[in-house]
């Protein structure tokens, strides 16, 4: 399997929306409830700094993607945000850290300084061991900021890092 990822493109929303939709009903990472249709999700995926798709060059399957957007406005306009969902047959590969590599370069070339995650869910520990390994600062523990499928609160956690290139 050769992989790339890439800016998406109207043809792969359909695909980006069932990756997307899929993390969401799982109910244990995305802030939102309900799954996107096609005409939110193409509204969604428009309105981002940039979305990157992983796709498998060989069989041009989509296997996951991201999407980067500013945290705030103004004069913390400078810090961005992202989100991250791979495709549950293809977890386990890496892809993700690849998604975040390339996020972390895509945010600098948008002008952001800062790259910050705001609801690291605290029983994703694949996530908290990536954005370790990947240099990211825990700013700290919001107790039982995520509501997760089950009705459950759970904690989740700030993560920071500071983008070398951004402008």
């Amino acid at each position: 399997m050769e992989i790339k990822i890439r800016n998406y493109n109207e043809n792969d929303i359909e695909e980006m929306m069932k990756i997307w939709n899929e993390v969401v009903t799982e109910g244990t990472a995305f802030p939102q409830i309900e799954p996107l249709d096609f005409e939110e999700a193409v509204k969604f995926f428009e309105g981002q700094s940039y979305c990157g798709v992983c796709e498998d060059t060989d069989s041009k399957k989509l296997l996951g993607l991201y999407i980067l957007h500013p945290n705030n406005v103004g004069r913390c306009g400078h810090i961005s945000n992202a989100s991250y969902a791979v495709k549950s047959e293809f977890r386990g590969l890496h892809i993700g850290e690849k998604l975040v590599r390339d996020s972390i370069e895509r945010a600098g070339e948008n002008g952001f300084k800062i790259l910050q995650f705001n609801a690291v869910v605290k029983s994703n520990v694949s996530a908290h061991k990536l954005y370790k390994k990947l240099g990211f600062k825990a700013l700290g523990v919001i107790p039982k900021g995520f509501l997760n499928r089950k009705n459950e609160y759970e904690d989740i956690v700030v993560y920071y890092y500071e983008i070398e290139n951004g402008k």
